[in-house]
């Protein structure tokens, strides 16, 4: 048996399996990989392109490798009133690449998020969906050097 197949056979038998799946797989990889979907499909007994279906659907669920810290934004109304696009610039600069990328070392990976439900504490990043409220530029360094 696959170590994809050691992750989803607990699953497999319970209503909505697949979901649960796959979040233990991204919690294993950081992503979910893609032959592991391959592997759902089967286990699941749906075609691959329901199981892609599923993985893609899912805002949180990212096929293909991330870096080792994911770095989310909050894109929402109040998080941008409150200066995010700040944040951003910030973020960017600091790292070296633009959102949705990842750095060469495989260290950062940068994203949007929807709303974080942090709303009292605008504008919210979240690395590996620890939150942090009340970001201000000047702070993402000292933020990221906590990763480094």
């Amino acid at each position: 048996m696959s170590d994809y197949a050691k992750i989803i056979s607990p699953y497999k038998d319970l209503p909505g399996g697949i979901i649960e799946a796959y979040h233990a797989l991204q919690n294993k990889y950081n992503y979910i990989p893609e032959d592991a979907i391959a592997v759902a499909a089967d286990m699941f007994d749906i075609s691959l392109s329901q199981a892609y279906g599923v993985a893609t659907f899912y805002s949180y669920f990212k096929i293909g490798p991330r870096g080792r810290y994911v770095i989310r934004i909050c894109e929402s109304a109040p998080c941008h009133v409150a200066g995010a696009d700040d944040v951003i610039a910030a973020l960017e600069k600091e790292l070296g690449i633009s959102m949705g990328e990842t750095t060469e070392d495989g260290k950062f990976t940068l994203e949007f998020a929807e709303c974080v439900g942090q709303c009292q504490g605008t504008p919210v990043i979240t690395i590996n969906s620890q939150p942090y409220v009340n970001v201000e530029p000047e702070k993402v360094g000292e933020i990221l050097a906590a990763c480094k």
